[in-house]
């Protein structure tokens, strides 16, 4: 790669300092060509190893610090011999995702429908820089023991060692994290007893996972959908750092989760936070899913359907907080217009799930599920579903709310 640059740009590496991207090159470029030269002929690995490093260079804007340097560099590098694979084999190449590369988080599948998945980013950089490598290739890069041995240099067995001590000390940096994590780690590691495993109190492990289990496949067959992919569940460790993940560093404390595409993003239920407890985010997890599925069925659905049907699956609401949130509107005859319920500000919070809640329960009620489903799959079809225009069912929701207070 040409050195010749008059302002080289500055990488930040995750103790805060500051190197060159020539620095950079020089750490990492014969790695790089190491990993890239156990997958194309030797020629392809050099040039390949000068595309992933004009890439990395060019995306620099894209790193923000979440994952190691060498890590989201990797990551190019992976998807760079992917690349060149569907060129070889002449298919379309595709583009690239480099704000996906910061991902560093450890999965447990255990339904064909939800992957739970738990985010391991913070406490990876408290190791060090060659532990984190190994753990890297391993886990994030698919590495093959024999293939890190040779990208780093050390023997197999030196590398598999490293790689177990590496492993219990993630396991001591993640002790927050309950058993969830040991249980997962363990996993990881093939070459470790699975002896301890059945020893192991996993409340949020068996919590969780019950919750999600007891009622997605349920969920999914009430509004006749099958997912069309398999959803991905990150945990985040306490809401700084959900809220950091998320872009909404400033969000209210009751905001614990979302959904981005096929992933659902949640703070730990063991750190929910001064609004939310460990069953509410429990139960919130099932709201997410349930918004997910939703929008799986038509991405035009609005929001108040969404958040409306996710609500009332859930059921984290109880009667007396609803009736105490609303009935002042309810009495002043300020019930919000279904427009007002897509409000996408924070105001939401306020009384949007509440209100979009008792409109999907007041459907269900009175016309059943089946228009429901019809509903959600015809957003404007009022007429044809319930022989009523948007306005004349808001009025008969209206009406029925203001009974229900006398």
């Amino acid at each position: 790669m040409s050195r010749a640059h008059d302002n080289l740009p500055v990488y930040p590496d995750n103790q805060g300092t500051e190197r060159t991207f020539e620095e950079v090159y020089d750490e990492y470029r014969l790695r790089i060509r190491q990993y890239l030269a156990l997958k194309v002929n030797p020629m392809a690995a050099d040039d390949l190893t000068q595309q992933v490093f004009l890439r990395a260079m060019e995306n620099l804007d894209k790193f923000n610090g979440n994952s190691s340097l060498f890590t989201w560099i990797f990551k190019i590098a992976q998807n760079t011999v992917k690349n060149e694979y569907r060129s070889i084999s002449r298919k379309h190449e595709m583009p690239y995702d480099f704000t996906s590369y910061e991902s560093q988080s450890i999965s447990l599948d255990f339904s064909r429908y939800v992957d739970i998945r738990i985010d391991i980013s913070a406490a990876l950089k408290r190791l060090s820089e060659l532990d984190q490598q190994i753990i890297s290739l391993r886990f994030f890069v698919d590495c093959t023991l024999s293939e890190i041995s040779r990208i780093v240099g050390m023997r197999e067995s030196a590398v598999k060692n490293r790689l177990y001590r590496s492993l219990e000390k993630l396991k001591k940096e993640l002790k927050e994290w309950g058993d969830i994590t040991i249980m997962s780690i363990l996993d990881l590691i093939s070459f470790e007893s699975k002896s301890e495993v059945s020893h192991l109190q996993s409340k949020v492990h068996q919590d969780l996972f019950q919750e999600l289990k007891n009622n997605v496949e349920q969920i999914a067959a009430k509004y006749s959908h099958q997912p069309s992919h398999k959803i991905v569940i990150e945990i985040y460790p306490d809401l700084p750092t959900f809220h950091q993940a998320v872009g909404e560093s400033d969000a209210p404390y009751w905001f614990m989760g979302t959904f981005d595409n096929n992933t659902l993003k949640i703070v730990s239920p063991l750190n929910p936070g001064p609004e939310h407890t460990y069953q509410s985010i429990l139960r919130s997890t099932l709201h997410l899913y349930t918004m997910w599925l939703i929008s799986d069925i038509n991405p035009l659905a609005p929001k108040w359907i969404r958040q409306g049907i996710g609500g009332y699956e859930a059921q984290q609401m109880s009667e007396d907080f609803i009736r105490s949130t609303t009935s002042e509107a309810i009495s002043n005859r300020a019930i919000p217009s279904f427009e007002d319920l897509n409000d996408d500000s924070w105001d939401f919070g306020k009384t949007g799930f509440q209100f979009s809640y008792l409109i999907v329960e007041f459907i269900i009620k009175r016309y059943g599920l089946g228009p429901l489903n019809q509903l959600i799959r015809n957003p404007d079809g009022y007429h044809d579903i319930f022989h009523l225009s948007e306005e004349e069912l808001h009025e008969q929701w209206s009406k029925a709310l203001q009974d229900q207070l006398v």
